[in-house]
């Protein structure tokens, strides 16, 4: 069983309570629940793509394709096996991180990892143009899927990426509804010298040039959320704790990067002794995310403080019981409760699975020397310190809620369609109020695939139209939801492109509109007194 799967069994057990009242249910399979009840694996691996450019200036676009390949197809409800590790399987099959790998070799890295697809390819210019090729190889089947192709401007690299993400994920799954103009949107306000920037500073080899890269990418975009995770993680990386736990602390809560970010500023606030700070910033984490190293690390920063953690030990040690530090810091913990033959239990244990460890073997011998010689147990003696991890794995996690989806969809599909239908608006809502607009879409195409008569659906969708600039398109899914039936946000929707387009007679009837639905709707009302300062009465 593989670093990926190992944790599953555990972590499915430990994260069930949060998942099933946090996350919403999301439509990674649900378009298929119904017709197919054993899916192909969706765990993938994106490659660098090669550079066939003779540019070594342009190497770094390389690393851009999984960079950006990653977030799309996650959000398309893949699970994309990051950089890191994928670096970590490159170095345990003892291969440079540049390494341009073989059809052998990349099938060898893709089962190292568990990969049931890997995507892979290579990039050309001509003149001002980019040139990308991308191929699928199903890992399972071993079947190469037929090269996909783009050519754009350089000026245009992230709308080349995004439109490649796209054709590859239709190639995936023919059946994704999500429109190709939604993963152009999701960065559309990113300009390509500060991805260029997080990019390099991903990849530089010297501590001090990725700083200086992200931190001129986050002057470029100071709302580049991936660029400030990693300019905190690399101040983290230089013991700069002070700047790590301030720049980390930036992010969003509901941003998909705020787990890890808060865990490394848990550590700087650990490695600077503001042990509550870091309690709160993991407690912040095992709320949402309770993987095993957020536990522990919680149940340390409480017990500098003189609190009791075992029961987080536990938590910890039962979620990963191979792991020898949860044992350890869990004996340490029930011999300062008095608990004498409940730590050199966990003692043994710990001892069992890294005998090599001196440490571990010095208190576990003490502790049966202190039963031998009868010592009273009310009486502590100076007890080791308990152990933090350093080091964040969410991809167990990952896994294990990417499984437990898969059993959501299963209970998804058995509902009556109308029903299914609105748990996919609710979760769509969900996700577009946290502007996760890829997600959102996929929620509402699968809410209409499951009522065709679902005016909230296309009211949902609608939004994503004008979120992603596509007026037209907005209003034609607009006035779809207003023919199945009346409803506020359609005719908000319609109001406030006619505002745009300086229609102010329509935009106020739209508003009167909603206002009979809902007298007091509060944007309707706003966007009644906005009108009326304009000099348009609403009706």
């Amino acid at each position: 069983m593989n670093r990926f799967r190992s944790l599953i069994c555990g972590l499915l057990l430990l994260a069930a309570p949060v998942l099933a009242a946090q996350q919403p249910a999301t439509a990674a399979s649900r378009p298929h629940a119904e017709t197919e009840p054993a899916e192909h694996g969706r765990l993938l691996l994106v490659l660098p793509f090669e550079n066939h450019s003779g540019r070594a200036d342009l190497n770094w676009i390389g690393e851009a394709f999984p960079e950006i390949f990653n977030r799309r197809l996650g959000a398309a409800g893949f699970l994309p096996i990051s950089r890191n590790d994928r670096l970590y399987a490159l170095d345990r099959l003892g291969l440079p991180a540049n390494f341009q790998p073989s059809r052998a070799s990349t099938i060898r890295i893709a089962q190292t990892l568990d990969a049931d697809y890997v995507i892979f390819g290579f990039f050309t210019t001509s003149g001002n143009s980019l040139n990308a090729t991308a191929q699928v190889l199903d890992v399972t089947e071993l079947k190469l899927g037929d090269a996909i192709s783009i050519q754009m401007d350089m000026t245009r690299l992230l709308d080349l990426l995004n439109s490649l993400a796209w054709m590859t994920v239709r190639q995936l799954d023919p059946s994704y509804a999500v429109a190709q103009q939604t993963f152009l949107n999701a960065d559309s306000d990113l300009p390509v010298a500060a991805f260029e920037n997080y990019i390099r500073g991903l990849t530089e080899d010297s501590l001090n040039e990725r700083i200086r890269h992200l931190r001129e990418a986050m002057r470029l975009a100071p709302h580049f959320y991936p660029a400030m995770l990693a300019l905190g993680k690399a101040y983290f990386s230089n013991q700069n704790f002070d700047l790590a736990a301030t720049t980390l602390g930036n992010l969003p809560k509901d941003d998909p990067n705020a787990l890890e970010a808060d865990f490394y500023r848990g550590l700087a606030f650990f490695y600077t002794g503001r042990y509550l700070e870091a309690e709160d910033a993991f407690a912040f984490d095992t709320t949402r995310l309770p993987l095993p190293e957020v536990v522990n690390n919680q149940g340390v920063a409480a017990a500098r403080r003189g609190r009791d953690g075992t029961s987080l030990f536990q938590q910890a040690a039962a979620a990963d019981p191979k792991d020898a530090d949860y044992h350890f810091n869990l004996a340490v913990s029930l011999r300062r409760r008095g608990d004498l033959a409940g730590a050199m239990k966990e003692a043994d244990l710990a001892m069992k699975l890294r005998p090599q460890d001196a440490d571990i073997a010095s208190f576990a011998n003490t502790l049966h020397t202190e039963q031998q010689n009868a010592t009273n147990a009310a009486q502590t003696p100076e007890l080791p310190l308990e152990r933090i991890k350093r080091s964040y794995n969410e991809a167990s996690f990952r896994q294990a809620a990417f499984e437990m989806e898969q059993m959501q969809n299963l209970r998804l599909a058995a509902l009556p369609s109308q029903e299914r239908s609105a748990a996919l608006v609710k979760d769509g809502r969900q996700f577009l109020n946290r502007g996760l607009l890829l997600e959102a879409e996929r929620e509402f195409q699968a809410a209409i695939q499951a009522d065709p008569s679902s005016a909230s659906a296309y009211a949902g969708l609608a939004e994503v139209r004008e979120r992603t600039n596509d007026p037209d398109a907005a209003r034609q899914e607009a006035q779809k939801s207003l023919q199945l039936q009346p409803n506020v946000e359609a005719h908000l929707i319609l109001a406030r492109m006619d505002e745009q387009a300086h229609q102010l007679a329509t935009a106020a009837n739209e508003i009167s509109a909603a206002l009979k639905i809902e007298p007091n709707n509060p944007n309707a009302r706003v966007m009644k007194m906005a009108l009326e300062q304009k000099g348009q009465q609403v009706p």
